[in-house]
C-alpha cells in the first residue's frame, strides 16, 4: 500500500511541475524576459518552502549537520534548477507545453538511466536491464509520437 502512495505522489509531483511550467512560461512571455520569471519563481519557491518548513518541521537543522555538508551542495542544485526552468520558460511558448514536457521527460529519462547505471551524483547504482531499456524505448517512441503531426 505504501508503494502505491509513493507512486501517486510521484505522479502528482509531475503534474505540479507541469502546472508551474505553464503558469511561469505565461509570466515569462508576458514579461518578454523568461529569466525574470525564473527569478520570481525562485523567490516564491523560497517563501513557500520556508512556510512549509515552518509548519512541518518539529526542530531546526542542527549545526553539526549543516557543517558536514560540502559548500557546493547548497548552491549547485539551484544553478541547475535556474538553467532548467529557464529552458522550460523559454521553449514552452514556442513549441507548446506537451512537447516541452515530453522532451524534458526524455532528457530526464536518458540521464537517469545513465546516472543510475554508474551511480553518478552519489546515488544508488541501478543496472540497465532489458526490461528498463524496453521501457525507455517505449517512452521514447511515445515522445516521438507526441512531437509529430
Amino acid at each position: 500500500m505504501r508503494l502505491y502512495l509513493l507512486f501517486i505522489l510521484g505522479l502528482s509531483g509531475g503534474v505540479f511541475l507541469a502546472i508551474q511550467a505553464g503558469f511561469n512560461s505565461q509570466l515569462g512571455g508576458l514579461l518578454k524576459q523568461p529569466i525574470i520569471a525564473v527569478v520570481a519563481s525562485s523567490i516564491s519557491s523560497v517563501v513557500f518552502g520556508l512556510a512549509f518548513l515552518f509548519f512541518t518541521e518539529k526542530g531546526l537543522m542542527q549545526t553539526l549537520t549543516s557543517t558536514q555538508v560540502p559548500w557546493y551542495l547548497w548552491f549547485i542544485g539551484g544553478l541547475f534548477s535556474v538553467i532548467g526552468i529557464y529552458i522550460y520558460f523559454y521553449t514552452i511558448p514556442k513549441i507548446g507545453i506537451s512537447k516541452m514536457i515530453a522532451l524534458g521527460l526524455c532528457g530526464q529519462l536518458i540521464f537517469s538511466l545513465i546516472a543510475g547505471k554508474y551511480g553518478w551524483l552519489n546515488l544508488p547504482v541501478e543496472p540497465l536491464t532489458k526490461k528498463r531499456i524496453i521501457g525507455a524505448c517505449a517512452m521514447l517512441i511515445g515522445i516521438v509520437l507526441i512531437n509529430t503531426k
